[in-house]
């Protein structure tokens, strides 16, 4: 390997051991509170050598917004992708249930993307993609059962932005659009409910109402 490759080398493992100190951090002081001295002293390094790798604690929350976006992006897509295409449902309930897992398995992530705004924080545009990653998986599903003939897209009715719906395969000004936006809020809702203690006390079962939902939102929207 080239000295230039082992640096790079270097960098990269360096990069990815701020960003894990900072998700510890994360856990124990929120996202408010994120500091690049404070995961400077975890690691041992110098305040100044941390700033060579994330300039701001902007750019090391940007890192964590991205990364946390993409592992549950990456959990959906897998949980989705490993079911038979032609069962809609299958795949619905198989998405719906990735994002609670995840969330569960990550709280503290969970609550940086979905959780209180970061006091004097805002997301760059780079952000969107990954963000969109999840209501993308939805939405192929959707468009398969467009595409198959077994869903309808249902009256006109002006919703999305323009240019939204055709980006997720979905057709321009249908009821259908309507509905996957409240499947869209309603899952993220009750997940970060159950995440943040909003139904404890209130629902007895939370794996088993969560399900139930599950259902009840395929039906809005017509999955088979």
């Amino acid at each position: 390997m080239t000295a230039t490759g082992v640096r790079a080398r270097v960098r990269a493992e360096l990069t990815r051991e701020i960003a894990e100190a900072a998700r510890r951090q994360l856990a124990t002081e929120g996202s408010a509170a994120l500091s690049l001295r404070a995961v400077a002293r975890e690691l041992g390094m110098a305040s100044s050598a941390v700033y060579r790798y994330f300039p701001s604690r902007d750019e090391l929350l940007t890192r964590l917004v991205l990364d946390a976006y993409d592992a549950l992006g990456t959990a959906v897509e897998q949980a989705e992708a490993a079911v038979p295409r032609a069962d809609l449902r299958a795949r619905f309930r198989a998405a719906c249930r990735a994002v609670r897992t995840w969330a569960l398995a990550h709280p503290h992530e969970y609550a940086l993307v979905y959780g209180s705004p970061v006091p004097g924080y805002t997301a760059p545009q780079t952000t969107i993609g990954p963000a969109s990653r999840v209501g993308e998986v939805l939405c192929r599903i959707l468009a398969d059962g467009l595409a198959g003939d077994v869903l309808e897209p249902g009256g006109p009715q002006r919703t999305l932005e323009p240019g939204i719906a055709e980006r997720m395969g979905l057709p321009e000004g249908a009821t259908l659009n309507t509905h996957a936006i409240m499947v869209w809020t309603s899952l993220f809702g009750l997940v970060s409910f159950e995440l943040f203690g909003h139904t404890r006390g209130v629902v007895a079962r939370h794996e088993a109402f969560f399900d139930s939902a599950v259902e009840q939102w395929a039906d809005l929207v017509g999955v088979p």
